[in-house]
C-alpha cells in the first residue's frame, strides 16, 4: 500500500476512475521491485539492513515524485505517506534490522485503526475507496452513491460494516507481520511479507465479495429496493 495508490475521495460530480495500467505499475514499483531490489542487494552482499533500507526508500521516493508532479496528495495519501516517512526515520534512528522488517506491520495496523476509526465519520473509508471501482459499473441502474446514501440506511450499514471488516483484517495482518519480522530468518521475511498482501486482499475480496451479496448491496445498487426515499 503506497500514498499514490489509495484512491481520493469521491465528489459529487462522480469519483475519478482508476486505470488498471495504474495499479499495475503501482503494484510492481511498491512491491515487486523492492523486494528484488533487497534480495538483489543480499545476494551481493549487502548488509540485511542497508538492503532492507533500499527497499523502503523506494515507495517513499516514488510517492515523493508523484507529489512533486501533482503538488497534491489526497487525505488519505498523506496519511499512508506520513506513516511510511516515519517508519523509516525510526528504522534510521534504531539500526533495527527486525525494525525494518517489522515496518509494513505498523503500517497495516495503523491502516486497520484508521479504518475502524472511520466507521464514526460522515461516511466512512471503504466508501471513498471502493465508490471509484463499483459506482456505475457493477449491477448499476446508474443511481448516484450519493443518493443511495441519503435514502438507503441498508446502504450506510453495509458500507459501515465492510469497513469494519477490512480494519479488523489489516489489524490482524499487522500481527502476523510483526511476528514474522521479530521471530522467523531475516532473509525469509521480506518475501513471506510480499505474499502476504495478496492472501490478505484475496481474502478480504471474497468476504466482502460473500457479505455484499448477503446484505444485499448489489439489490440496492441496481434499484431493486423497494423502498421510498426516506427525506
Amino acid at each position: 500500500m503506497t500514498a499514490r495508490d489509495v484512491p481520493p475521495a469521491a465528489t459529487s460530480e462522480g469519483p475519478p476512475r482508476p486505470s488498471r495500467r495504474r495499479l499495475l505499475l503501482g503494484v510492481l514499483l511498491d512491491l515487486v521491485v523492492p523486494i528484488a531490489l533487497y534480495y538483489g542487494l543480499r545476494a551481493a552482499g549487502v548488509s540485511v539492513f542497508v538492503a532492507l533500507l533500499a527497499g523502503a526508500v523506494l515507495p517513499v521516493s516514488t510517492t515523493a515524485v508523484h507529489w512533486l508532479r501533482t503538488r497534491s496528495l489526497a487525505g488519505t495519501a498523506g496519511f499512508v505517506a506520513g506513516i511510511m516517512l516515519l517508519g523509516v526515520a525510526a528504522a534510521l534512528v534504531s539500526g533495527s534490522p527486525r525494525f525494518m522488517l517489522a515496518k509494513d506491520g505498523w503500517l497495516s495496523g495503523a491502516a486497520g485503526l484508521w479504518f475502524l476509526i472511520s466507521i464514526r465519520a460522515e461516511r466512512p473509508l471503504l466508501f471513498h475507496g471502493g465508490r471509484p471501482l463499483l459506482e456505475g459499473r457493477f449491477r448499476s441502474d446508474g443511481t448516484s452513491w450519493d443518493v443511495l446514501w441519503e435514502r438507503e440506511p441498508a446502504f450506510r450499514r453495509i458500507w459501515r460494516v465492510s469497513t469494519a471488516i477490512w480494519g479488523v483484517a489489516m489489524l490482524l495482518d499487522a500481527v502476523v507481520r510483526i511476528a514474522m519480522a521479530y521471530t522467523l530468518p531475516v532473509d525469509l521475511v521480506p518475501g513471506l511479507g510480499a505474499l502476504l498482501w495478496p492472501v490478505t486482499l484475496v481474502l478480504l475480496q471474497l468476504v466482502n465479495g460473500v457479505y455484499y451479496e448477503v446484505a444485499g448491496l448489489w439489490r440496492l445498487t441496481a434499484g431493486k429496493s423497494g423502498r421510498s426515499p426516506d427525506h
